[in-house]
């Protein structure tokens, strides 16, 4: 990754770096797990529309980076090429341990221009996972471009995923499209039971623009295109998802009717994919890579 520095102010470890391009601001918190605080669409006469809504909650900011790996990994750790890795809990309340460290560490800010950035994490670890990661975020017409990339750094080779978590305003009119073939439902420890038909669940079917479940949804969607949209009345705004190809599985979040926000996360494989498949092996020293771009425009 290699954004120019052209004009770029000199690097500091400041709480937070600020990107802007005329039809978008961006900000983000190099001490916070590189994570977004804010993406706010700017039209002229209005004051910033937020695309993105900061959480409350564990995950407290817009967006949030996974890795290596998302969601829970049940089990105490896992099994991999013979031998067992031990995962401790890593976020308070939480029995299993939860999207990787790299949300948990501060990253540090490598180059920076008025609408492009980079930062790296180089001290990556949690369990048997020693890694690099690097994201470069940028804006363009609006849009905002994210690619996450990760290197094993560990003196044997593992499984790997990569992901977004990104969280959006949750309002009356909200409607969501996003396609896919497969849903996998949760037990009580949100862990998956099985996976079923899409067509079994029409209330969790976004193949046309739809309004969120009024009761709890937190599922990992399989066979998904990659591409989503969320429709925004209120603001006279659509958001447009693109993820890279090896993003084939978003989980929705959304814990109830009235909740102000709702998560749609592009990720690289389902909810406990070490005891169940879909991580991607990398040797040491080997990486892998994936990307997220949202759009805006009027409606």
């Amino acid at each position: 990754m290699a954004a120019g520095s052209r004009g770029a102010p000199s690097m500091t470890n400041s709480d937070v770096v600020e990107l802007a391009d005329g039809r978008a601001s961006l900000v983000v918190s190099p001490r916070e797990g590189a994570a977004i605080l804010r993406y706010d669409a700017l039209r002229p006469g209005r004051a910033p529309t937020p695309l993105i809504k900061p959480s409350q909650g564990m995950l407290k900011f817009g967006s949030q980076l996974l890795v290596p790996w998302s969601n829970r990994i049940s089990g105490g750790g896992f099994e991999f090429d013979g031998r067992f890795h031990a995962i401790e809990p890593n976020v308070e309340g939480e029995p299993f341990p939860l999207h990787g460290d790299a949300f948990q560490r501060p990253w540090r800010l490598t180059q920076r221009t008025g609408t492009e950035m980079e930062l790296a994490l180089e001290d990556g670890a949690i369990g048997p996972y020693r890694y690099h990661a690097g994201v470069r975020y940028a804006l363009e017409d609006g849009a905002l471009s994210a690619v996450l990339a990760v290197e094993n750094r560990a003196a044997v080779r593992l499984p790997y995923g990569l992901g977004f978590h990104p969280w959006f305003p949750h309002r009356p009119r909200t409607l969501l499209q996003a396609s896919a073939q497969r849903v996998w439902l949760e037990d009580e420890r949100h862990l998956p039971t099985g996976v079923v038909p899409l067509a079994s669940r029409p209330d969790w079917d976004f193949s046309h623009a739809a309004p969120l479940p009024d009761a709890w949804v937190n599922n990992a969607f399989e066979g998904w295109n990659g591409r989503a949209s969320i429709v925004q009345p209120d603001d006279a705004i659509v958001v447009t998802v693109e993820a890279s190809p090896s993003l084939n599985v978003f989980v929705l979040y959304s814990p109830a009717r009235d909740a102000d926000f709702f998560c749609f996360e592009p990720v690289s494989h389902p909810v406990d994919a070490h005891h169940g498949g879909g991580l991607t092996t990398l040797e040491q020293g080997g990486s892998t890579s994936a990307r997220l771009r949202l759009r805006w425009d009027e409606l």
